[in-house]
C-alpha cells in the first residue's frame, strides 16, 4: 500500500535569467512545442496536459513539455492530479524583448493557407 502524500506536488522551474538564448530557440525550433506554445497562447486559461491536440502521442508530448519548462518557456503546476501549463509570457518578454510574439506570429501566419498570388 501507498503511502499518503504528504507534500504537494511541485515541478521545479529555472530562472529565466540563467536560461541561454540558445535553449529557448532550440525549444521552440520544434513545430510541436511551438503548436503547444500557440495553443497556450490562444487559450483564455491556463490548460492541463490532457487538454492540447497534438499529432503525437501522450508520452512524446510530455518530453515536449519538459523541453519548453527546461527552456522557461512555460510553468507547470499541479491542481489536484492535473498537471497545468501557462506561457511565461512577461518572463520572456523581459528576458528575450519580442522573441515569443515573434515566433507565434510566425507560427501563426505559417498555418494560415496560403493565398493565390494576384
Amino acid at each position: 500500500m501507498a503511502r499518503p502524500r504528504t507534500t504537494a506536488r511541485t515541478v521545479e522551474h529555472p530562472e529565466l535569467s540563467e536560461v541561454p538564448l540558445q535553449q529557448v530557440l532550440e525549444a521552440l525550433v520544434d513545430p510541436v512545442r511551438r503548436l503547444v506554445v500557440s495553443q497556450l497562447a490562444g487559450a483564455a486559461e491556463d490548460l492541463s496536459c490532457g487538454t492540447f491536440v497534438a499529432p503525437v502521442s501522450l508520452s512524446t508530448l510530455t518530453h515536449h513539455f519538459n523541453v519548453l519548462r527546461e527552456a522557461g518557456v512555460i510553468r507547470q503546476y499541479y491542481v489536484g492530479t492535473a498537471k497545468m501549463n501557462t506561457l511565461r509570457t512577461e518572463e520572456m518578454e523581459l528576458r528575450f524583448p519580442g522573441l515569443l510574439s515573434a515566433v507565434l506570429a510566425a507560427a501563426a501566419a505559417e498555418a494560415e493557407p496560403s493565398r493565390p498570388a494576384r
